[in-house]
């Protein structure tokens, strides 16, 4: 049974370890000088991390040296307190993504928690996540954790905002407030849902345009989301209803198309089959005339069932595209 090293001889393995993830090949003589040590204690730390379950190969050359390889098993990983805000944060997510990992990635977190300093285990422990996706433009790290200890705290926040359009050098404009109550992820953007308090209603902002100021402002009484569910608050939202988690336009088609060419296409509308090669097709919008250009996209014979307004905002799509061609 090996000896466990002595405490310098840990901290010094953690050092070599991490100069191994950094760069593909050290020279021996280097890591030596960088590490303070004679290139026999390099050897005998790079047999440690062998026994551990590092694969550290040798390299063949006039300097010598090692590298890091990919091994046929996981040894014990190191991070950093940057990379290990950014697994937290990437494990909360996938635990609801219904991608079939939930379990995995909850028993993940809970190690990836159990080991972390008290003081970034608390600056973790404030991301409160309520959805998931993929994509969507990059949040800094630092502006999610002060948004969700604010969730968390109950206190205002105080932050400049930029609107959609405007550059991202451009002098912003007065600072707003919010009382933040959710921080949430949509289709791989993080949104802060919150109780505006000088339009008196709830409202919805897109992390990467906030930047918060300090300090927050004062604590907040907890109000309930409208529906009490904020994943559907904010899908009622983005379909342009103030309540009910349903388009405020909905119409019935049927379409000169099999069911296998417009299900993929459908996104969250009904699909039926119509006989053998036709398709009833139940979708919604926030407009009549989006309805109506989003169902043109099929390029094909459109039968509409049912409402006539659908038929109206068809006959002025119609108009646009002879004044537009004319």
């Amino acid at each position: 049974m090996p000896i466990a090293p002595s405490t310098t001889t840990s901290s010094r393995l953690l050092s070599l370890l991490s100069m191994l993830q950094a760069r593909r090949d050290w020279p021996g003589g280097l890591l030596a000088e960088r590490l303070g040590v004679s290139e026999r204690t390099v050897r005998r730390d790079v047999d440690r991390l062998r026994e551990l379950g590092y694969p550290v190969h040798a390299v063949k050359g006039p300097d010598g040296g090692y590298r890091l390889e990919a091994g046929s098993r996981l040894p014990p990983l190191l991070f950093d307190e940057e990379q290990a805000v950014a697994l937290t944060v990437a494990l909360r997510i996938a635990v609801g993504t219904g991608a079939g990992i939930e379990e995995a990635a909850a028993r993940a977190l809970t190690t990836v928690r159990q080991v972390l300093p008290s003081r970034l285990r608390q600056r973790v422990d404030a991301l409160e996540i309520s959805a998931a996706g993929p994509g969507g433009p990059q949040v800094d790290t630092g502006v999610l954790l002060t948004l969700s200890a604010a969730v968390r705290a109950g206190e205002e926040l105080r932050f400049d905002y930029r609107s959609p359009g405007r550059p991202a050098d451009a002098e912003p404009g007065p600072p707003r407030r919010v009382q933040p109550h959710h921080l949430v992820v949509r289709a791989g953007r993080w949104y802060v849902v919150g109780w505006d308090p000088d339009r008196d209603d709830w409202r919805t902002y897109r992390a990467d345009r906030m930047t918060p100021r300090v300090p927050n402002g004062p604590r907040f009484a907890p109000r309930e989301v409208p529906g009490g569910d904020v994943a559907a608050f904010l899908s009622a939202r983005f379909k342009g209803s103030e309540s009910a988690d349903a388009w405020p336009c909905r119409g019935e088609v049927i379409l000169d198309l099999p069911v296998a060419e417009v299900a993929p296409f459908a996104g969250d509308g009904v699909v039926e089959a119509h006989g053998a090669t036709r398709t009833r097709l139940t979708s919604g919008s926030w407009s009549w005339a989006a309805l109506a250009g989003a169902l043109a996209r099929f390029d094909t014979e459109i039968e509409v069932i049912a409402p006539p307004q659908l038929r109206t905002a068809f006959a002025e799509l119609s108009r646009r595209a002879t004044r537009a061609a004319g």
